[in-house]
């Protein structure tokens, strides 16, 4: 028998996030680690927050949906926001009823801001990493990624030598031409002008044309 391709929304609903999570989802034990460390930061809460007035965004919510946020690599508070709204395992993470109202973006950005202002952020995912490493949830191996994903304040023309009296004076300082044919360079002799941190490198290995 073909089923009726039904749509209309009920009144009511008595199923909530936690029953549509499974009890073996890798989350479950990530929201238990980190409800521990949140009730570890509650006193440092109350610190933060006046006792009067229009009530803010929970910070316990907050910091866990920042947490879905680095874990899914979700690129903007507008698309976490929306991603929750949508999410039973999101909302369920988060803290967050079926019916409950996801937050305004902008809100939400601006209740962040307070938690990072005063390195509360940091200290909860310190805590959050360090239950990970001791329950042996983090690796220190090694990993590659795309080295299109890596950004850095830096050009290659940005590499000028280390010792300015081996440098040639540029022929136009805001826009110089630089050219690199048979200038031997490396992060020994040369660094940014714009990013001190940025480092050269290479795929692999540069093969000689014939």
């Amino acid at each position: 028998m073909r089923g009726v391709d039904h749509q209309q929304g009920g009144m009511f609903s008595y199923l909530s996030p936690e029953s549509r999570v499974r009890q073996d989802h890798p989350l479950r034990a990530v929201r238990i680690a980190v409800d521990e460390v949140l009730g570890q930061l509650s006193p440092l809460f109350d610190a933060m927050y006046a006792s009067t007035g229009r009530p803010s965004i929970p910070p316990e919510k907050l910091l866990r949906a920042l947490l879905v946020q680095m874990l899914y690599s979700i690129r903007s508070e507008r698309l976490l926001m929306e991603e929750i709204d949508y999410s039973l395992l999101f909302r369920w993470f988060v803290g967050m009823n079926l019916d409950e109202q996801v937050w305004d973006a902008t809100s939400f950005t601006k209740n962040r801001e307070r938690l990072l202002d005063g390195d509360v952020a940091r200290e909860f995912l310190s805590e959050v990493v360090k239950q990970a490493r001791e329950k042996g949830w983090a690796s220190d191996k090694h990993f590659t990624v795309d080295g299109t994903l890596i950004e850095a304040w830096a050009g290659l023309k940005s590499f000028q030598r280390k010792d300015p009296d081996k440098a040639v004076p540029p022929d136009d300082p805001g826009n110089p031409t630089v050219s690199f044919h048979g200038e031997k360079r490396s992060n020994q002799t040369h660094q940014s002008t714009t990013d001190a941190d940025a480092k050269l490198a290479r795929k692999g290995q540069v093969k000689k044309r014939s």
